[in-house]
């Protein structure tokens, strides 16, 4: 297993927003994706999470995300990188 995932999140973010990341990271959790995510201070806007996946799932994992982030409107919360 690597860091195969990271994602550049807001930290300003409103009630609903917040309630969707943490959906996400649920999400990402209960579906198997990972078992911990890393939270990392990238400067005063941005957290880092960042989190390790079974090899082969990473593309799976990405169009998840991709696919969340485009479902609950959060393309200015959320960016996903590696």
């Amino acid at each position: 297993m690597e860091k195969a995932i990271k994602l550049k999140v807001r930290k300003e973010v409103d009630g609903h927003q917040q309630f969707n990341i943490i959906k996400l990271k649920g999400s990402l959790i209960s579906k198997g994706y990972t078992e911990i995510i890393h939270i990392l201070d990238q400067d005063d806007e941005f957290h880092i999470n960042s989190f390790e996946t079974a090899k082969g799932t990473t593309d799976e994992v990405q169009e998840f995300i991709k696919d969340f982030i485009t479902k609950e409107n959060l393309a200015d919360t959320i960016t996903l990188f590696r």
